[in-house]
């Protein structure tokens, strides 16, 4: 392919993932949201896409959802590798791009779920899952004991909930978009929100790693590490749980918003390849 046509796929690619990234959020935050009044079961990424398939059409759908996903992670892997973006090399820099790197993987494991659902091929490690996070979890658990994996862990998804709410609160999300201001008032209130509830669940994972770490959980601390449909069960069983789930749901639909106006809006720097 000649060298000036990559920008172009490369922008395909993010657009497309990035709008893939909001369908799964949409389904999760509506799921979420009628869990509350238990008119569903609150489910992880993967029982987003099974309620996906479930649908008129969901073959292609999914099919749709898995080169979404597939687009997305090429992008995420040409911000961590090529910087389009500007992070830089410096310890800022570096976590973002490591993060990025995560990101990529986790969502690599969706798409293959994903596409294992299509062609009724069972991956393995496929069962009842807290969120696609949790293949990072498996392959970290090889190189480093339980106690030390769950708090580095711990630490990294504070890092990534700060991250978060920094980003929605300071508003760095802006410089990434163009849109007129009519749009930017809207995107920024669905920013916010989005941006916050997200923060919320990494900052709940977090928590529960901590308590596994300090084995407070009992019997709990010797299962699987915890994942997205695991914070979704916390806050459930909170008091006024049925409200904070519903308040949850709400906002991961936020974020499906503001995914889906990445797609649209978000400038895309693509990296120089030369002609």
């Amino acid at each position: 392919m000649p060298a000036h046509a990559w920008p172009h796929w490369i922008a395909v690619a993010a657009r497309m993932g990035y709008a893939a990234r909001g369908v799964v959020y949409l389904v999760l935050g509506t799921l979420t949201f009628l869990a509350a009044f238990r008119a569903a079961s609150h489910t992880g990424s993967k029982g987003a896409v099974r309620t996906l398939l479930e649908q008129p059409f969901g073959s292609v759908l999914v099919g749709l959802l898995v080169v979404g996903l597939a687009g997305y992670v090429f992008w995420r892997l040409i911000q961590a590798i090529f910087d389009p973006d500007g992070l830089g090399n410096g310890v800022k820099g570096i976590f973002i791009r490591l993060a990025l790197l995560v990101s990529a993987f986790s969502y690599s494991t969706l798409a293959l779920y994903a596409a294992s659902l299509l062609f009724s091929v069972r991956l393995s490690g496929g069962g009842e899952e807290g969120g696609s996070g949790k293949a990072v979890v498996s392959a970290l658990n090889g190189i480093f004991s339980l106690d030390t994996l769950n708090l580095a862990l711990a630490a990294i998804f504070a890092g990534v909930a700060i991250a978060h709410w920094w980003k929605a609160f300071a508003g760095t999300y802006e410089k990434y978009f163009k849109a007129d201001e009519s749009k930017m008032q809207i995107i920024r209130k669905v920013s916010i929100v989005g941006l916050s509830a997200r923060g919320l669940i990494f900052a709940t994972l977090s928590w529960l790693l901590v308590l596994r770490f300090f084995d407070l959980q009992g019997e709990d601390s010797e299962g699987p590490n915890p994942g997205l449909k695991d914070a979704l069960s916390y806050f459930q069983d909170l008091p006024y749980g049925a409200g904070i789930l519903a308040g949850v749901g709400l906002g991961l639909g936020a974020f499906a918003l503001y995914s889906l106006a990445e797609a649209r809006w978000r400038r895309i720097e693509t990296p120089d390849f030369g002609s």
